[in-house]
């Protein structure tokens, strides 16, 4: 089939560069990565990935995080296990 179909997005540029950034280290170009997402909103007949609208305590804690509070930070992965209790 002649791909001939054009889509025109407008994006933040910081956002364009960094996913595109991905993609090269994935070996794909834009167009590429485009037509993979299409593709799989056709298979599985909507988005390929869950999207949905963070919670109250969701959100508070990404701000939290965010702002650098109620950090966690581990040495190395024992340390993570043993803080965790695992």
């Amino acid at each position: 089939m002649s791909k001939s179909a054009m889509v025109r997005a407008r994006l933040e540029p910081d956002l364009k560069d960094h996913a595109e950034t991905v993609f090269r280290r994935l070996g794909l170009n834009a167009t590429q990565a485009i037509t993979m997402f299409y593709k799989q909103v056709e298979l599985r007949g909507g988005l390929p990935f869950n999207v949905a609208i963070p919670t109250a305590t969701t959100k508070s804690t990404f701000d939290a995080t965010d702002a650098g509070r109620d950090l966690v930070v581990c040495e190395n992965v024992d340390d993570m296990f043993d803080q965790l209790g695992i």
